[in-house]
Order: structure tokens, then sequence, then C-alpha cells
């Protein structure tokens, strides 16, 4: 019976971690942490504040995921890559994902009000966003991704305005860096996932017919954008040397890896963007950190 009851538990435990998309959810809250950090204002960590910037970022990123899947639970349910989540899948009633996500979005709403108004703003602004306007609009048309980009890039501007009671140049540079990212990072996982998209009704690929010599263009021109964004840090005294550099490398990375699956138009070479993306972002984000100008 207790084994039951303890298999119940981890399999209700892992279906909340499905619905909030947890590893996505940590690597946007990371960027708002990291952010808060590199604010000119906070001189040293303080924990309780890093624990509640965490804390009031994940419950705002997963009540959104929630109601992205409780939108979308008919078509998760026809792709491979998103059948087994939660909602789609049966083993949570909508009205269950729609609780949490009213109760999580609520709270952590109010968990960042605890920094400023501005910061609470931004997280509800992104919440709504991402939850009414990009998720319906993917079927709709590929300017989905221009749009969902906004809220993918917040994260920065909401941790900088825990840090700085503000949003001054240094946020909107990382809100930029992290806005431009997000397309090659983007299409290289709607190139890999292209028929599960299409099949769905989805229009992700900048290109009407997908996998096209034009949608790999696209990746090569917003990593080319990364460069001049990747020096700014520098020039506006955000952080030194060692980080323009390590920043000025990972972007090239990118570049090239675009360039790759414009040469190579193949899963695989959409793989490397899609590997290169995922560790371009903490690689970044950190050297400008470690390297930070007090």
């Amino acid at each position: 019976m207790k084994q039951s009851s303890s298999f119940k538990i981890a399999s209700k435990l892992q279906d909340y971690k499905l619905l909030i998309k947890f590893n996505l959810s940590f690597m946007v809250v990371f960027s708002a942490v990291i952010s808060y950090l590199l604010a000119p204002r906070v001189t040293m960590y303080d924990w309780k504040a890093i624990f509640l910037l965490f804390l009031g970022g994940m419950l705002v990123t997963g009540s959104a995921n929630a109601i992205n899947q409780v939108e979308e639970k008919d078509t998760d349910a026809v792709m491979k890559r998103t059948a087994n989540r939660p909602v789609a899948a049966g083993r949570m009633s909508v009205q269950e994902a729609v609780a949490f996500a009213v109760i999580s979005g609520l709270g952590g709403v109010l968990i960042l009000w605890h920094f400023n108004f501005l910061t609470a703003a931004l997280a509800a602004f992104s919440l709504f966003l991402y939850a009414f306007v990009y998720t319906p609009l993917k079927k709709i048309s590929a300017i989905a991704v221009l749009v969902g980009a906004i809220p993918g890039a917040m994260p920065c501007l909401i941790g900088w305005a825990a840090g700085n009671d503000d949003i001054s140049a240094g946020g909107w540079i990382l809100f930029a860096l992290q806005f431009f990212w997000q397309f090659p990072h983007f299409w290289a996982i709607a190139w890999i996932a292209h028929k599960d998209y299409s099949r769905a009704g989805f229009k992700l690929l900048p290109s009407d017919e997908g996998q096209t010599k034009y949608s790999a263009i696209q990746a090569i021109i917003y990593s080319l954008l990364l460069l001049p964004v990747g020096v700014l840090p520098y020039f506006f005294e955000m952080s030194g040397m060692i980080s323009l550099v390590i920043v000025l490398l990972a972007n090239l990375l990118m570049v090239w890896q675009s360039v790759r699956l414009y040469r190579e138009m193949t899963i695989q070479a959409a793989r490397r963007v899609m590997f290169s993306s995922y560790i371009y972002l903490p690689i970044v984000l950190l050297a400008l950190l470690v390297d930070k100008i007090h």
C-alpha cells in the first residue's frame, strides 16, 4: 500500500515537472537570476533575494507553460515529442492544469512584487504574451516565433529590474542577446521536428516550404546579429575583455553552425545548431557575470 502511494506521488510529481516544462523553465529563470546579479546595484550575493527570484520566476514560467499545454492538448496528442505531456495524455484534467496555472501565476507575480512593481509587471506581461498571444499564433503564421522571442527574452529584463529597480541599457543589452539567440535555437528545433509540427498544423519555420535554404539563411542572419550585440557589454562597461573574447567566440560558433546548416541542409546539421545554442547561453551569461565590472 505504501509503495503504491509513493508511486502515485512520484508519478504526479513527474507530471507536474512535465507540465511546467522544468528544463525549459530552469533555463529561463537561470537567465533572470544572472541578469539580476549583473545589475550594477547588486554588489553582493543576497541568497534570500536569489531564492525569491528563482521561485517567483519558476512559478510564472510554469504557469505560462501549463496554459500552453491546456491550449495545445489536442495538437500535443498527435506529436511524438509531446504526446506524453500530462494533459495531452489524459493523466491530468484541464481543470487541474488551469487551477495550477492560476495559483502559480498569481503566486509568482506576488513573490516578484517583493522586489518592485516593475519586476512583477514585466513578469505578468511576459506570461500573458506567451500564453495568450504566442501560443495561438503558432498555427496562424511563422511570425509567432518573433512574438514568442519577446517573452523568451523578458527574463533578462525581469532580473535586471529586480536588481536595479529600472530598465537601463544593461537590461536591454541582455534582452537583445537572448532575443536574437532564440531564432537559430528555435528554428533548429523546428527543423528537427518539422514533420511533427506540420502534422499538428504549426507554422514555425521562416519558409512556408519548411526545411529550405531560406530558413537556413534566416538562422545565419540572426546568428550574425549576435555579433554586434555581443560587444555591447564591454563598451557599456558591464564586463571586461575576457568575457568579450568568450562571447565573440561563442557568437562565431553559432554563426558557423548556422552556415553548416545552410551548406548541408540535414537534420544532423540542425542538431548541431540546437546543441550549440544550448551551451551558448549559459557560457555567455556566466562569462559576463564572472567578468562583471563592479
